[in-house]
């Protein structure tokens, strides 16, 4: 069951459609990816590259000697990773698709930086943006609505 998703960066200057089979995703803690992605993990999907299609082609840096990132120069939204020679697969990450509640995490990769303390935070109390005064007081000074 093939199904085709869209997504793109913070800006909308790189946008992407992507035709995937399933909706595993994983969580990848090494510190590379900690790093470019500024979270305590990347939340990726891997993607076949003969499904992808980049409406604009993304930059791209290398960021370590066996692989690359594509982003965005304009919002500095990461998009994903992949090795820079022999495969016909990459990772994009989770929260650059439209809609990324379809997917589910299968796995761990990258454990040896991985921080147990996030990983079990369900029952962290829960502020949502509208809710916070500093956040929602400059939304309706700009004129618009908090967004989702």
């Amino acid at each position: 069951m093939s199904k085709t998703l869209t997504g793109g960066c913070q800006c909308g200057r790189i946008r992407y459609s992507v035709a995937l089979e399933n909706d595993e995703a994983y969580l990848c803690h090494c510190r590379m990816c900690q790093r470019a992605t500024g979270g305590f993990a990347a939340a990726f999907a891997q993607v076949p590259l003969a499904g992808l299609t980049w409406e604009r082609e993304p930059d791209w840096y290398q960021s370590s000697p066996i692989a690359h990132r594509p982003f965005c120069s304009a919002c500095g939204t990461p998009l994903g990773f992949a090795f820079l020679e022999g495969d016909d697969k990459m990772d994009l990450t989770v929260g650059s698709f439209d809609d990324p509640s379809g997917f589910a995490p299968i796995l761990h990769s990258g454990s040896e930086s991985l921080h147990e303390a996030w990983l079990d935070i369900k029952d962290l109390p829960r502020l949502y943006s509208k809710d916070i005064e500093s956040v929602a007081s400059r939304w309706k000074a700009a004129g618009l609505e908090v967004p989702e």
